[in-house]
């Protein structure tokens, strides 16, 4: 068996191994109980929930992200190298330590006067927007910048040549040209943010009916042995999750390099 068919193998391998996974949701729960389930008022608070606070965690994320990525990209300052770094910490650092550095923080002087004069995040709406914000935020960066790393600094030269200043070269040479990258690195985003689960936990609890996002619905549930339930839960948050991924591919409209 030559190569090709030996990764071609392994490659559908992956592939039946994931569906199987997926598919066996399937006879854990009748058509009638499915909808029951997807329509009660709790999935539909734990679905706008996840929907609300991620949409919100990425527009701030997005505010911060977009100019350090081009200043990452683009200049060479003291810290650099160190900012860098750190960018990857929510992706190798566990989601529940990021959480519970929240936790400790909000322990200390800064993070009790914050927690009393400015917002109370711990146990709260808030609390799941800030464990959502803190896990996305170094990929959302990441991503951006990767997006500027691949168009040539010399068209913003040539924009400065002709009479524009640098900002005006940002907006209107590298901010279109990188306007797919950003859109793919904020959709991805969403999705993490809709499917984090560790950092939200720890820092907004489990109250149902209150900061019950999808994630943290599927773990009560499993909880109570309320299989039915997770298995919904489960089935709402891939779908939302595959269905990202499919819209990246096409904002991307990457082809594949491999030829017949």
């Amino acid at each position: 068996m030559g190569l090709k068919k030996i990764s071609i193998s392994f490659s559908i391998f992956t592939l039946f191994f994931y569906l199987a996974l997926i598919f066996s949701l399937l006879s854990f729960i009748s058509q009638d109980r499915f909808f029951d389930i997807l329509f009660s008022e709790r999935t539909l608070f734990s679905i706008k929930l996840s929907i609300t606070a991620a949409f919100i965690a990425v527009m701030l994320s997005f505010i911060i992200a977009l100019p350090a990525a081009y200043a990452l990209s683009r200049y060479e300052f003291a810290g650099k190298k160190f900012i860098d770094l750190f960018l990857e910490l929510p992706m190798i650092v566990s989601p529940a330590a990021l959480g519970a550095i929240l936790l400790f923080f909000f322990n200390t002087y800064m993070g009790n006067w914050i927690q009393e004069n400015v917002q109370q995040f711990v146990f709260t709406f808030y609390g799941v927007i800030l464990a959502q914000f803190t896990t996305i935020l170094g990929i959302t960066i990441r991503m951006i910048k990767n997006g500027f790393d691949e168009i040539s600094p010399r068209y913003e030269n040539t924009a400065r040549t002709l009479g524009a200043n640098s900002f005006q070269a940002f907006c209107t040479v590298s901010l279109p040209l990188c306007s797919k990258s950003i859109l793919s690195a904020l959709i991805l985003a969403w999705a993490k943010a809709v499917g984090e689960f560790g950092a939200t936990i720890t820092v907004a609890g489990t109250m149902a009916m209150r900061t019950e996002t999808l994630p943290i619905a599927i773990f009560m549930r499993l909880s109570v042995a309320d299989i039915d339930g997770a298995v919904v839960l489960i089935t709402i948050l891939l779908t939302i999750s595959l269905l990202v991924l499919f819209i990246v591919r096409q904002v991307i409209g990457g082809k594949s390099s491999a030829t017949n």
